[in-house]
């Protein structure tokens, strides 16, 4: 397993973390969840190496902290970095264009999930805690940055966070001019390439931490959909890839497969297109199954991609917007 620092956080975390929404369950989500089963692959993950878990309140309503909270307590030994998420008061994923910090992140609000979340991982001190929505327009007012210096100075959370909504990078970097932001959680993966055109330089001058989710854009980048395949009820995905864009990704996929070099799946050339910049202190996929985690954290060899399959990987990219079926 490869190392990096994670901005100016200093910590040396894995270059792939552990993504814990898909274990996590609830309704939002993914299906196929086992609680059962979830243990044995997170203690895999510590054994090959892996000590940085991502996790979040609404993943499971707790379920998720409480999973990771046990992890800690089987492996006392190990330094684990710890992140995890405050859910928008109003459930609103992304926010509306009509709601208000006060109906997202009010101060008491941040203060409440802070130790809810500290009560199921069982820790006096979070790493790293996250808000899980943005919007930048609430950059400047006083109350969330507030609220948060007092978690960091009543010693409740060591960094501070954004998880930035989908399809977009630069709806953050007003709140980085505040100076309290150490970290950005982004999508950032072969198709969606954006972060690179101006969140991951001022990341690399402000040595700001990124860590990149979705690596595999919720399963087209796996390269197993077809146009037939369908996911259960109350699955998030029976919406992502509706009509509108599962054809385009399996499509997208398919050329990808061409290029894929001898040997080489496409989730491990999703990875390790990734790991190629800079900027990325860890990428955070999802593992619900031991034989995930060993093939994911098997890509941490740091061995590169060629420079010439990096520029076929250029032309790959996918612009998109926000839509109705990307929330």
């Amino acid at each position: 397993m490869q190392y990096r620092k994670m901005g100016r956080l200093g910590w040396d975390v894995s270059e792939i973390g552990y993504g814990m929404w898909g274990i996590g369950g609830g309704p939002g989500g993914f299906t196929g969840w086992d609680y059962d089963t979830a243990p044995g692959a997170l203690d895999e993950a510590v054994e090959l190496g892996c000590n940085f878990f991502d996790t979040a309140w609404i993943y499971g309503r707790g379920v998720s902290e409480q999973l990771l909270g046990a992890l800690l307590k089987r492996h006392p030994d190990r330094r684990l970095y710890v992140a995890t998420k405050i859910p928008p008061k109003n459930r609103e994923w992304p926010p509306r264009p009509q709601d208000t910090l006060d109906d997202v992140f009010p101060a008491d609000h941040i203060r409440e999930y802070t130790e809810r979340s500290l009560e199921n991982l069982g820790v006096d001190r979070i790493d790293l805690m996250q808000l899980h929505v943005w919007e930048d327009r609430w950059a400047d007012d006083g109350a969330w940055q507030e609220a948060l210096a007092d978690l960091k100075r009543d010693g409740l959370v060591d960094g501070i966070g954004i998880s930035v909504n989908r399809w977009e990078p630069v709806n953050c970097l007003k709140a980085l001019d505040t100076g309290l932001i150490d970290a950005i959680q982004v999508i950032y993966n072969i198709f969606d390439q954006a972060p690179e055109d101006e969140l991951f330089e001022r990341a690399l001058r402000d040595d700001i931490a990124i860590i990149a989710r979705v690596p595999f854009d919720e399963g087209a980048l796996t390269g197993t959909f077809t146009l037939d395949t369908t996911f259960p009820e109350g699955d998030w995905r029976a919406t992502y890839f509706g009509e509108e864009n599962l054809g385009p990704s399996v499509a997208r996929a398919e050329r990808l497969k061409e290029i894929l070099p001898e040997g080489m799946t496409l989730p491990e050339l999703a990875l390790r297109f990734i790991l190629h910049h800079p900027a990325v202190g860890t990428v955070i996929p999802g593992m619900r199954k031991s034989a995930h985690v060993r093939a994911n954290l098997a890509t941490s060899d740091g061995v590169p991609l060629s420079a010439d399959l990096l520029a076929e990987l250029r032309e790959h990219r996918w612009d998109r917007t926000p839509t109705w079926w990307s929330m």
